[in-house]
């Protein structure tokens, strides 16, 4: 593991109350080994160079807590923006782990973002979390196929092992669910796909999908991206270039059906699947514990 400097960790969001209601973000890795072909993290205008080699920040526990015990404001936490908390070398370094200890610590609450079925380890400590602290789970899945997961995310988890982790979580009362984003158009955006994801989601106890029918394409993103398109999915480069040119939004040509269809079904099972409904939930949830506690 390469360490690099950091002079802090845990900084305010300039959006995060519209983006899962978070207050601060804290990205203890840099880089991703997911591979993932779409990755917006590989963009250049982030300037991580080599971003598939994962680096950790230096003293980053420290830092961490000394930043949370200097904030006048408690909130909640959020991980997984740029990298994936739960890389591969998180089982042996478990900085995550540990972070997550401070935050309990200093009773602050968690947001987390991840790929991984690792995420499960921390069980005991995210229930320790919630029940002080607003706690939300979000598992990336963005089809229901293993098959097509590893051609997509080849270096994740697949699809499978990722809905067992959301089952452990919400069979232990984690408030958890699915980051359905991004589906990729020309080859993730149908209604079977979708439909699939939903299905598998409130099997394994999901309480919310939150869904990007599309995907965004940067400078240094795009160029990879369409490298792997002609890799594995021969032909579709073409329909990017021809529908999308150099936008940064590529929304699915098919999305307004395909949302219809997806809010139908959420509606049906009981799924969150609005932003301001989600972040409701999991925080009137924990204010209802609280509640509770002093009845």
């Amino acid at each position: 593991m390469e360490y690099i400097p950091a002079k802090t960790i845990v900084s305010r969001t300039k959006n995060g109350q519209e983006w899962f209601g978070v207050d601060y973000n804290m990205n203890i890795y840099r880089g991703c080994s997911h591979g993932c072909i779409y990755c917006d993290s590989r963009s250049r205008c982030y300037q991580i160079e080599d971003f598939g080699r994962i680096r950790a920040k230096q003293d980053a526990l420290r830092i961490i807590r000394d930043e949370l015990l200097a904030r006048r404001k408690r909130g909640v936490v959020a991980t997984g923006a740029m990298s994936d908390p739960y890389n591969p070398h998180e089982k042996e370094l478990k900085l995550t782990g540990n972070a997550l200890e401070l935050l309990n610590a200093c009773r602050f609450g968690a947001a987390i973002a991840t790929k991984s079925s690792l995420i499960t380890r921390d069980t005991g400590v995210l229930r320790d979390i919630q029940s002080h602290s607003p706690v939300i789970v979000k598992i990336t899945v963005t089809t229901a196929s293993d098959d097509l997961s590893r051609r997509v995310e080849p270096h994740a988890p697949l699809s499978g092992e990722r809905f067992a982790a959301l089952e452990k979580l919400s069979g232990s009362g984690i408030y958890a669910g699915i980051l359905m984003m991004p589906l990729l158009p020309f080859i993730e955006d149908t209604e079977e796909n979708i439909l699939a994801i939903i299905r598998r989601a409130k099997e394994s106890g999901a309480r919310f999908i939150y869904p990007a029918i599309g995907v965004t394409l940067r400078t240094g993103n795009r160029e990879y991206f369409y490298a792997e398109l002609d890799r594995h999915f021969p032909g579709t480069k073409e329909k990017y270039m021809r529908q999308y040119g150099e936008r940064y939004r590529c929304d699915s040509p098919r999305a307004g059906k395909l949302w219809t269809v997806f809010a139908q079904k959420c509606a049906e099972l009981g799924l969150r699947h609005e932003m301001k409904d989600i972040i409701a939930d999991y925080k009137r949830e924990h204010a209802a514990k609280q509640f509770g506690l002093f009845e």
